[in-house]
């Protein structure tokens, strides 16, 4: 019986590199996580940015972050990879806690937005709901216009 469980990745790539360089060293690194068993969840890229000090006389980084569940002991396969891979600034690896999944679920609640770390099947809603969502909207603003008329 194998144990998943839930990691956040949080890598920093030379940013003098281009776009479809970045991309490939991305795909390189998610598939790398699939071939181990894992799944990805989420990729977010947060873009280029200046870093707080440099790192190999580099002063500018593309960020990236993905959510993913995998088995423990793909972890130190994965830490090996970015070590080795030469594009690779920085990465932090971390183990992704219940109460803070719950928390940026509910935040993205809030906000409107699918969580899909959460639910790897948010995405998925969130595209199938998309026509639903103009319908409840029409439904909210009856609603509203009806709470209207009665407080007057």
């Amino acid at each position: 019986m194998s144990l998943r469980r839930m990691y956040e990745t949080t890598i920093i790539v030379n940013a003098a590199l281009e776009d479809s360089d970045i991309d490939a060293v991305l795909n390189k690194v998610v598939g790398y996580i699939e071939n181990h068993g894992g799944q990805i969840l989420e990729i977010n890229k947060w873009g280029r940015r200046r870093l707080a000090y440099p790192i190999n006389k580099k002063y500018n980084g593309y960020y990236i972050h993905l959510v993913f569940d995998t088995a423990p002991s793909t972890i130190p396969i994965l830490e090996r990879f970015l070590v080795l891979e030469d594009t690779v600034l920085r990465h932090l690896t971390l183990i992704l806690p219940k109460k803070l999944r719950e928390y940026r679920a509910k935040r993205a609640i809030e906000e409107g937005v699918a969580y899909s770390a959460i639910n790897p099947e948010a995405q998925k809603i969130k595209k199938d709901t998309a026509q639903g969502e103009k319908q409840e909207e029409i439904v909210a603003k009856a609603e509203v216009k009806a709470e209207v008329a009665e407080a007057n």
